[in-house]
């Protein structure tokens, strides 16, 4: 089996194999990693200079079976998905220092109070929360990547995203290099399309397209 890579007229790279006969068994398309950007709210924000950390784990259990030697069970449990981490070049736009301040101020207006939470929690009692407010700080972002064609191939939507770090860039007096602002985000929920969607209908990429927003039955219901 031979392979070879090549670059159609949409301007996708297609890695095309060939059996020993010279007959083609599977054409495959790829994208470069610098074709992206990202949306909040389905408003275009900004360009970013990378996009890293997007990932999800699920949490098991190793199981020992008693008398079963040559196996192991595999006990499946809750997913975790990981902060994405946002970088862009400095500007006078204020977008995200705006957002995360918001945040901080609500988190002083309404301490947590972690005593009555684990409290709540043991009795499963949905915690008390300011279900208008809950919503202005949470938001569906999607990064879309494309191709050189400008078509999108995938759509990544975190599902109510949430800023929970910022950091400034580095300066020094000697360097001339453009100054990187960095944002992360945590986020509930994630949906990945490819390029079949219909951007048209989907409000946000394809969480709402998918009937799955932050208030749906399934990521965590409306507090």
């Amino acid at each position: 089996m031979t392979g070879r890579i090549i670059q159609n007229n949409n301007g996708n790279t297609q890695n095309s194999q060939r059996d020993v006969n010279g007959r083609e068994i599977q054409a495959l398309n790829y994208v470069t990693a610098n074709r992206f950007y990202v949306e909040i709210e389905s408003q275009i924000t900004a360009s970013f200079s990378e996009c890293q950390g997007l990932g999800v784990k699920i949490k098991y259990e190793r199981y020992q079976e008693g008398g079963v030697n040559d196996q192991q069970r595999i006990i499946l449990g809750q997913s975790e998905f990981s902060d994405v981490t946002l970088k862009r070049g400095l500007t006078n736009d204020l977008v995200f220092i705006d957002w995360i301040s918001k945040i901080l101020v609500q988190l002083v207006d309404r301490p947590l109070d972690t005593r009555q939470l684990r409290q709540q929690e043991s009795l499963d009692i949905q915690p008390a929360r300011t279900q208008s407010s809950d919503r202005a700080m949470r938001r569906n972002v999607n990064i879309l990547i494309f191709n050189q064609a400008g078509e999108t191939m995938q759509c990544w939507t975190l599902i109510g995203a949430v800023p929970v770090g910022w950091k400034a860039p580095s300066l020094q007096a000697n360097s001339n290099t453009v100054a990187i602002e960095e944002l992360t985000l945590a986020y509930e929920g994630l949906k990945v399309m490819n390029a079949g969607f219909d951007q048209r209908n989907s409000r946000g990429g394809g969480a709402y397209l998918h009937s799955n927003g932050r208030d749906s039955q399934g990521y965590f219901s409306s507090y």
